[in-house]
């Protein structure tokens, strides 16, 4: 079992940076790859970035690519997600996931088995 918990969230102008954090809870964080994923009203859940159990590999949904940066510290049980040049449209509620085995990234909100509460951003014009 992995708890988690996002934080960091808030509002912000665009081009301006906000960092996200997901707290796990749970001795198999370690061995979960983890990914970001963004909700707003009458969408799906969108892909945002992800990453293997140890970071060794990342991947990003292309809207996001070159902006945001997503990493992990398994020695505090963390993830992050570091976003920068912000825009209106980035605007959602972002949700942390995790999915074992931990060696594989998928961009499926489905194939994550682990979610946060999540968190919202607000991107101002």
């Amino acid at each position: 079992q992995v708890q988690l918990v996002e934080s960091g969230g808030g509002m912000v102008q665009a081009g301006g940076s906000l960092s996200l954090s997901c707290a796990a809870s749970g001795r198999t964080f370690n061995d979960h790859s983890m990914a970001w994923f963004r909700q707003t009203p009458g969408k799906e859940r969108e892909f945002v970035a992800g990453l293997t159990w140890n970071g060794g590999r990342t991947f990003y949904g292309d809207s996001v690519k070159g902006r945001f940066t997503i990493s992990r510290d398994n020695a505090k049980n963390t993830v992050s997600l570091q976003m920068n040049s912000l825009k209106p449209e980035d605007t959602a509620v972002y949700y942390c996931a995790a999915r074992f085995p931990g060696h594989i990234i998928e961009t499926r909100a489905y194939d994550y088995a682990y979610w946060g509460q999540g968190t919202q951003v607000t991107v101002s014009s």
